[in-house]
C-alpha cells in the first residue's frame, strides 16, 4: 500500500478521473474514453488480471500494434504491482518467441490482423503457460469480454520503486534484454519532458509512433500526468494519420521524417487541415501545413530506454552537442576505473536519480556490472565539456540508427555468422538520406563455399525483423583487426560507414 509520500501511475489517473471528469483521456478510433471511463476500464482489467494469477512482479504481454488498450494495460498492471511489456510487433516469431520465453508473462494481448501468424508460430516456439487473450476479437474469448467479467480492484497494490513497464531494447550482447522501468522513473521523466516540450493538460497527442518505444512513450506518459489527451492509431498510414489529426486536432505528435515526408505527400492538394499541430521548424511545404512554434525548443539528448528514455537535454543549453542533465539525473562521465573524468576526456556515461530504471529482468550478473558503486553504466561514451554540458560520443558497442530503430551490430552479425558459407562477418552503418542509416554487411567467406549477398539479406530476413537485415552486402578475405578486435574504423573508412547516432532524435 503507498505511504503518504508516495505516488504511483494509479494514483495520477485517479486523481484526473475525480478532477477532469469530462476531459478526453484516449481516443482510438471509435472509443473515446474520458478520464472516469479510463479508470474503471484500467481498474477492471485489473480485477480481470489477478483473476487471471496476475500478481506482484508478473509479466503481461501486448503483441499487438498500438491502440488505447496498451495505457489500460499499462495501469491496471499498475494497480497490480505487476509489470507490462509491449513488445516489436514487427519481429519475426523466432525473435518473439525469445521474449515470450524470457519474459514468462502470466497473461498475453496478443492480434490476429497483419501478424496472427507471427504470434501463433512464437507462441508454438515458447514454453511457457500464459493465459492468452485476443485483441481483435469481439466475441466471448476477446478483449472487451475479458475486461468486462473482472471486478473494479480498488487499492493500488504497487509502490514506486516497483517496476510497470519493460521495454525490451536490441540485442547489444547478443541477445535481447528487458528493461524494467518503475512508476518513479516514468512520473520524473513525465515533468522534465512536459518542460521541455511544453505539454499542458489542454494538449492532444497523436501516438503515431511505436508504442514498444520510449521515442513515442516518454510523450504519451507525459501528456497523461498532465490531463491531456492520448490518441492512438495501429500504424502510420498517412491519409489516415492526416485525418485523425483534422478530426481530434492534435496538437503534437511523433513523426519521424520519412513520416513527416509522406504526410506532405498525402496532403499535398490541401485536403486536410493540421494547423492544430504545432511543431519546430521544417520544411517549407511542411511549415505551410502546420503551425509553427517560435518558442519550440531544440528537441535533442542523450539517453537509453533504461534511463527512461532521455538525460541530456539541448533544451537546457550549454556548448556540449547534446546539452545538459536532465534535474531527474545525476550525470558523470567515468573512466575504466570508474573515477570521474576531467572536463574535455572521453569516458564512460553514467547516471544515478530518480529516472534510472530497475535494471534487466532476469539478468542479475549483467545488472550487478551495471549498476556498480551506485551508478547506471549506460555503456556509452561521452565527455563533459568545459561548461558542464554533455557531447555524447558513441556507442561502446556501435549502433545503428534507422529511423526510429536501434540497430545493435552484434545481433547482426550473430545471423550472419548462422549462415554455413560465412566464415566472418561485421556490420557498420552507411549514411541514408531517408532513414539516417543503413546496415551493410562486410563478409568473408568460408574456404571452398560461395554464397550471394542477396542470399545473405534473405538469411537474415528469415531470423530477424526486416528492417535489421543489411541492405547491401561486401565480399572481403578477412575483416581488417586491431589485435583480436575487429576495426570498424578501417571498415569504416573503406566502405563508407558513418552518421552514426549522437543520441535521442526526437519529433514534435
Amino acid at each position: 500500500m503507498p505511504g503518504m509520500w508516495d505516488l504511483t501511475l494509479p494514483d495520477v489517473l485517479g486523481q484526473h478521473a475525480r478532477s477532469r471528469p469530462g476531459q478526453l483521456a484516449a481516443v482510438c478510433g471509435d472509443a473515446r474514453l474520458r478520464w472516469p471511463d479510463l479508470d474503471d476500464r484500467a481498474r477492471r482489467l485489473a480485477g480481470a488480471l489477478a483473476t487471471a494469477g496476475v500478481g506482484r512482479g508478473d509479466r503481461v504481454v501486448w503483441a499487438a500494434q498500438g491502440c488505447h488498450r496498451v495505457l489500460e494495460g499499462l495501469l491496471a498492471c499498475g494497480v497490480l504491482g505487476a509489470v507490462f511489456c509491449p513488445v516489436n510487433w514487427r519481429q519475426t516469431s523466432e525473435e518473439l518467441a525469445f521474449v515470450l520465453e524470457d519474459a514468462a508473462p502470466r497473461v498475453v494481448f496478443w492480434q490476429e490482423a497483419e501478424i496472427g501468424d507471427t504470434v501463433r508460430a512464437a507462441r508454438a516456439g515458447a514454453a511457457q503457460g500464459a493465459m492468452w487473450v485476443r485483441h481483435d476479437d469481439d466475441g466471448a474469448q476477446g478483449y472487451e469480454s475479458f475486461l468486462a467479467a473482472g471486478e473494479r480492484f480498488e487499492d493500488v497494490r504497487a509502490e514506486p520503486g516497483d517496476g510497470v513497464l519493460m521495454i525490451y531494447t536490441s540485442a547489444f550482447s547478443g541477445r535481447p534484454n528487458g528493461a524494467v522501468l518503475s512508476h518513479r522513473a516514468v512520473l520524473a521523466q513525465d515533468l522534465v519532458i512536459a518542460h521541455v516540450n511544453g505539454v499542458e493538460g489542454t494538449d492532444v497527442f497523436l501516438n503515431s509512433g511505436p508504442l514498444f518505444h520510449l521515442g513515442t512513450l516518454m510523450r504519451t506518459f507525459s501528456t497523461f500526468h498532465l490531463g491531456g489527451t492520448n490518441v492512438f492509431v495501429a500504424r502510420v498510414e498517412p491519409h489516415e494519420l492526416c485525418r485523425t489529426i483534422e478530426r481530434e486536432r492534435c496538437t503534437g505528435a511523433f513523426l519521424m521524417p520519412p513520416t513527416i515526408a509522406q504526410l506532405v505527400e498525402a496532403n499535398r492538394d490541401g485536403r486536410y487541415s493540421l494547423k492544430s499541430l504545432r511543431t519546430g521548424a521544417g520544411a517549407p511545404e511542411w511549415e505551410a501545413m502546420v503551425t509553427v512554434d517560435p518558442l519550440a525548443r531544440p528537441a535533442g539528448g542523450t539517453g537509453q530506454t533504461e534511463v527512461m528514455g532521455m538525460v541530456t537535454f539541448q533544451a537546457f543549453g550549454g556548448t556540449g552537442a547534446h546539452g545538459r542533465p536532465s534535474p531527474m539525473a545525476q550525470v558523470r562521465i567515468h573512466d575504466d576505473g570508474d573515477v570521474e573524468c576531467a572536463p574535455g576526456e572521453v569516458g564512460e556515461i553514467v547516471v544515478r536519480g530518480p529516472v534510472v530504471g530497475n535494471g534487466y529482468h532476469n539478468r542479475p550478473e549483467l545488472n550487478a556490472a551495471k549498476q556498480r558503486n551506485g551508478w547506471w553504466h549506460t555503456g556509452d561514451l561521452g565527455r563533459v565539456e568545459a561548461d558542464g554540458s554533455v557531447t555524447f560520443i558513441g556507442p561502446k558497442a556501435r549502433m545503428i540508427k534507422s529511423a526510429a530503430e536501434n540497430i545493435y551490430p552484434a545481433e547482426v552479425e550473430a545471423c550472419l555468422a548462422s549462415h554455413p558459407a560465412v566464415r566472418e562477418a561485421a556490420v557498420i552503418g552507411v549514411p541514408d538520406e531517408v532513414w539516417a542509416q543503413s546496415v551493410k554487411a562486410i563478409v568473408a567467406v568460408r574456404d571452398g563455399m560461395q554464397v550471394t549477398g542477396d542470399e545473405l539479406v534473405q538469411h537474415c530476413r528469415a531470423r530477424i525483423a526486416s528492417y535489421k537485415k543489411p541492405r547491401t552486402v561486401e565480399f572481403v578475405d578477412a575483416l581488417p583487426r586491431q589485435g583480436y578486435a575487429v576495426d570498424y574504423d578501417a571498415l569504416d573508412a573503406r566502405f563508407g560507414g558513418g552518421g552514426y547516432p549522437g543520441g535521442w532524435n526526437r519529433s514534435v
